[in-house]
């Protein structure tokens, strides 16, 4: 028997290129393997297609066969011989022969379809694929994707409903049962179900059965007590007389993916991506060194399959391995030419894989997958789309994690997403995710906690970067007031709090106040920590800068010098540390005046990052910025221009159109183009860069601040001083809200301001 149709049957693409592909009765393709993933309608297309074919007159002979085993398949051929051709079925196989033989192209025979439904194994099929030739066509359905389907015909993959079918499919099957929900939620639901369509058709049948809004229906759906098995109906009322739940219709296909080579290793795997990103996973995610132990330490033997089982350590082309078992079954999408989305698995697949877990197997599984993420992040982030990825698996990770990560300390992975954050120019999103954060280990691990402790300074340091300088400040003097007490004050947790008060105090306008407060640190990073500590170096690094922003340009420089010589000495040439003193020590000598040391020093700087750290680390592009700074600033703004646009190039290849690196070279560029001759470009490149700004940054951010700023006054020279008057009192006011009245910047806001009056007239 075909399957009936189902009640909300949709005419998707697939129906489409199943029929194109034998027009008007020909025979451009004589066997079509149907390919996807449990629930995607593979069945329902199959049986569309051979009513089709059956009702135009396309074939003489239908024949549907359930082909789950090969006796299944066997057994099917010998009641189609005795129902034929009068075969006795007492010896299927012989029978079943026989059906095959007669199949083969003979004068007076019929046109014929064969289904093969629900494939579990090629190998099933061994000398059981009907013949090919132009009398007759083969139809089969498989999760499968084993390059042995491809011999006998040509695969055509099934995928999602699209979300307009999805979405259609949903109004269809409640308005069957005279219901109707608003369409904005019903594809709200239907991107929750990942627009599967075994599960979107069960779902209508739990609103119809249960009288549930699909709103409510989605609250439940979120709520993490709930087991997707009871928000399903019951095995006996399913709709389109399917017979498997949603909650259970993948776990054969995982049995079957667990053993194939390497054995015992589809299921740990699934279990591993089951706790990320549906939309897309790093390989290097689950073949690193914590997946690995994950993998060695759950895998299940299955001894008549792999007959010298023992706990030897899975190796990285084991766990590969893995991924190509489950992608055969069509359990996950593995694509490893996708660096950084290599594998997706629906939502739904690792749900009913997360449900039956105990909870304390959760916890261990989730803090698996905290620690490969954390050895798939990089120190300094070079790939912006490697970094996307990983921000996207954490925060997948978080939803579905609750408590686990905050045993015993908060998991270093959730520092990382948001260093990871503010590193790309997401600073409000950084600030977000610390609040939330510090939040959370309060409640959960306590306020006088280390991990409660170092979120509010990472909070208080992102809170700063985004231009809430005083207001970080007051928290960093709380938070130094909490460390002394609990931890005491030469603890380098306490240092660090006072290093980061220090800079903030700085920020906020007082550059000497900061300087005096690293003085007074140095003194006991040196007690504490010895005066070749690392720490200690850097402490003097922020004495010498807020030395020089507080008016002393040659002791700043020649407090960089000497520290130098320490860093040549204690790290030696090549260190990076060591190249960011000689990067220091470059942009002092050009504060102090001498622009040409300062340009000649860059250049150097420039030949031995290239060396050291490569032309696309985030320092050699640095250098390169300050070298084309300075070449503007020397009177060639046309050639600091052209070098500022072979930098952006590479600044967008590398960190991305949003890191805030790029938006400050799309300003120097703006700039540059504008002392070169081109005012009113310089106001175009501007308005839109202000514009990326507000969006990435921010209204408060210092840079957005800034790039207001440059826009008024490319404004005034192009001849608007009325326009640039008007933007620099409103600039004024924001400054005064963000900075206060005598941070620097005000107080330059307000002198330039004067300036465009006096040129517009005003008084």
């Amino acid at each position: 028997m075909i399957p009936r149709r189902a009640g909300s049957f949709q005419d998707r693409a697939e129906v489409h290129r199943l029929r194109s592909a034998v027009e008007g009765g020909g025979t451009a393709v004589l066997c079509q393997v149907l390919a996807g993933m449990g629930g995607v309608g593979k069945t329902q297309l199959a049986a569309d297609h051979a009513r089709h074919a059956w009702a135009v007159g396309e074939v003489d002979l239908l024949v549907w066969v359930t082909a789950a085993t090969r006796q299944a398949v066997i057994d099917a051929y010998a009641q189609a011989a005795a129902d034929i051709l009068h075969t006795d079925p007492a010896d299927p196989e012989r029978a079943a022969r026989a059906f095959l033989a007669w199949l083969e192209p003979a004068p007076g025979r019929p046109r014929w379809l064969i289904v093969l439904d629900d494939v579990a194994d090629p190998a099933d099929l061994r000398d059981l694929w009907p013949p090919a030739h132009d009398r007759g066509r083969t139809l089969a359905t498989t999760r499968r994707r084993d390059a042995a389907l491809a011999t006998h015909g040509r695969l055509v993959p099934v995928g999602l409903f699209t979300p307009a079918e999805a979405t259609a499919h949903l109004r269809h099957a409640l308005a069957a049962q005279g219901r109707t929900e608003p369409e904005p939620d019903l594809a709200a639901l239907a991107e929750d179900l990942g627009h599967l369509p075994l599960a979107l058709s069960q779902a209508a049948a739990y609103l119809t059965d249960t009288e549930l809004s699909a709103a409510a229906y989605r609250t439940r759906l979120t709520d993490r007590a709930r087991q997707l098995a009871d928000l399903l109906p019951e095995p006996g009322q399913l709709p389109d007389d399917q017979s498997t739940p949603a909650a259970a219709a993948w776990s054969l296909s995982v049995d079957r993916a667990n053993e194939l080579r390497p054995a015992g290793l589809a299921r740990p795997m699934l279990e591993l991506a089951a706790m990320l990103d549906p939309n897309g996973i790093p390989q290097q995610v689950l073949t690193g060194e914590s997946a690995l132990g994950y993998l060695t330490a759950h895998r299940s033997f299955d001894h008549r399959h792999s007959p010298t089982p023992g706990p030897s350590s899975v190796t990285e082309e084991e766990a590969t391995g893995a991924l190509r078992a489950l992608h055969r079954l069509s359990l996950i999408d593995h694509s490893p030419a996708e660096a950084h989305q290599a594998v997706r698995v629906h939502q739904i697949v690792q749900r009913t894989l997360r449900d039956p877990l105990d909870p304390d197997h959760r916890d261990l599984l989730a803090r698996f997958a905290a620690n490969a993420l954390t050895d798939a992040w990089p120190d300094i982030e070079r790939d912006a789309g490697l970094a996307s990825a990983l921000r996207a698996n954490t925060a997948a990770l978080i939803a579905c994690a609750e408590g686990a990560l905050y045993q015993h300390a908060a998991h270093v992975v959730l520092h990382r997403l948001g260093e990871s954050l503010g590193s790309s120019g997401q600073v409000a999103a950084a600030v977000q995710h610390f609040q939330d954060l510090a939040d959370n280990t309060a409640h959960l691990l306590g306020p006088d906690h280390p991990s409660t402790l170092a979120s509010r300074s990472d909070l208080i340091f992102w809170r700063g970067q985004a231009g809430h300088a005083s207001g970080a400040a007051e928290a960093a003097a709380l938070l130094l007031e909490d460390q002394l007490r609990i931890l005491g004050p030469d603890h380098p947790n306490t240092l660090t709090a006072r290093s980061n008060l220090a800079s903030l105090q700085g920020r906020s306008g007082d550059a000497p106040g900061a300087a005096a407060a690293f003085g007074a640190l140095l003194e006991d990073h040196v007690r504490v920590l010895g005066p070749d500590h690392a720490t200690t170096l850097s402490t003097r690094n922020n004495l010498a800068l807020w030395l020089g922003q507080a008016g002393d340009a040659t002791g700043a420089a020649a407090a960089f010098a000497t520290l130098l010589e320490d860093h040549v000495r204690v790290f030696g040439p090549d260190h990076p540390h060591t190249l960011t003193a000689r990067h220091n020590l470059a942009g002092s000598r050009a504060d102090a005046g001498d622009l040409a040391g300062a340009t000649a020093a860059f250049a150097t700087l420039l030949e031995d990052r290239l060396r050291v750290l490569g032309p696309d680390h985030p320092h050699t592009l640095a250098t390169r910025h300050n070298i084309a700074h300075f070449q503007g600033e020397a009177g060639d703004p046309a050639g600091a221009a052209d070098a500022t646009a072979a930098l952006l190039e590479d600044r967008l290849r590398v960190l991305g159109p949003n890191h805030p690196d790029t938006l400050t070279t799309r300003n120097n560029l703006a700039h540059f183009r504008g002392e070169a001759g081109d005012p009113a470009g310089a106001v175009e490149a501007l308005t839109v860069l202000l514009e990326d700004h507000l969006r990435v940054l921010g209204p408060d951010h210092p840079n957005t601040l800034a790039t207001r700023f440059s826009l008024a006054a490319w404004q005034g020279i192009t001849g608007d001083s009325h326009g640039a008057a008007k933007a620099t009192a409103a600039l004024l006011e924001d400054h005064l809200r963000v900075l206060g009245p005598d941070h620097p910047d005000t107080l330059a806001i307000r002198t330039t301001l004067t300036h465009w009056r006096q040129l517009a007239g005003e008084q």
